[in-house]
């Protein structure tokens, strides 16, 4: 297994296993922070997982005095971090969740959808079908808060970026970007492809798990007229 372990800053790690979208890679960055969930160490502050690694962000001092026979706190949770790593094959799989969230493709929710479809010879029934079509994993969380890096689109339907990002896109709108969807949890600036829009609350703060969507689960849109 092929990684790499840096310094981001002075307080937290980052094991890379790659820099490619893959599912295989997502797997084991998943894994990895599932281990730091169930082996807190004193001084783990927060774990945050992306496509294909994982940063640890820790206490310096409570590292240090806990585990002062290490030179500096980074060697102490490179070291733990290694030996995470050798056994990391080892840990049993956990079942994901599969999440299915409707979505409504009205003119005026999908304000990309017929351009995208006609930049790829489409009809807009087309570019939906396919869309309904896959089940999307649910690689990270970032951009906003509830906001869920999600593929892979299928490559007849994917869309590059927006050059001129709109100023406001709203809060449940359906996006594409490269092979890359996701919901906007918030109204928020963004230059994604917009193709529909759902009434699924995806970020609830007051609630004890604010987020709907986590790393590792699987979505599946259903097309819905609300």
């Amino acid at each position: 297994m092929r990684y790499k372990i840096f310094p981001l800053g002075d307080h937290a790690l980052t094991i890379e296993f790659g820099n490619k979208i893959s599912a295989d890679l997502n797997n084991r960055v998943l894994n990895l922070a599932r281990f730091f969930d169930e082996n807190a160490f004193p001084g783990l502050v927060e774990i945050a997982p992306a496509y294909a690694s994982l940063t640890v962000f820790y206490d310096v001092s409570v590292v240090r005095k806990n585990f002062s026979e290490f030179p500096t706190a980074f060697e102490w949770v490179k070291n733990f971090t290694e030996n995470a790593l050798r056994n990391l094959d080892n840990l049993a799989e956990t079942d994901r969740r599969l999440i299915e969230i409707p979505i409504c493709f009205h003119k005026d929710y999908a304000l990309d959808l017929e351009s995208l479809a006609a930049s790829k010879n489409l009809s807009t029934e087309k570019v939906i079908e396919i869309f309904l079509a896959k089940t999307y994993l649910v690689y990270m969380l970032g951009f906003l808060p509830g906001f869920a890096y999600m593929g892979e689109v299928d490559k007849r339907i994917a869309g590059a970026r927006k050059s001129s990002p709109r100023l406001k896109v709203p809060k449940g709108s359906v996006g594409i970007a490269g092979r890359q969807t996701g919901i906007y949890s918030l109204e928020s600036p963004g230059g994604w492809q917009i193709i529909g829009r759902t009434n699924v609350e995806l970020f609830t703060p007051n609630e004890k798990t604010p987020t709907l969507l986590q790393a590792g689960d699987w979505v599946k849109f259903y097309q819905d007229d609300f």
